[in-house]
């Protein structure tokens, strides 16, 4: 399964980030790497839960992260 995130910087200067593939997983951060990195914690979170409740099988994942703004 892949996993794109995608940051952008809010009219306050907060970061946010979101994957758009698992609904829910929405992070803000004071910079882009640290929105993208709790964004990523995040989704492997969800992943993890996921498989724990038996609600998903295991499969291979990807999670594909834009470059530093």
């Amino acid at each position: 399964m892949n996993f794109s995130i995608e940051c952008e910087e809010e009219v306050d200067g907060r970061w946010i980030a979101e994957v758009p593939q698992l609904p829910g997983v929405l992070c803000y951060g004071e910079t882009a790497n640290e929105a993208m990195s709790k964004a990523e914690v995040l989704t492997l979170r969800a992943m993890a839960e996921r498989l724990e409740q038996s609600e998903s099988r295991p499969v291979e994942i990807s999670i594909s992260i834009p470059l530093a703004v």
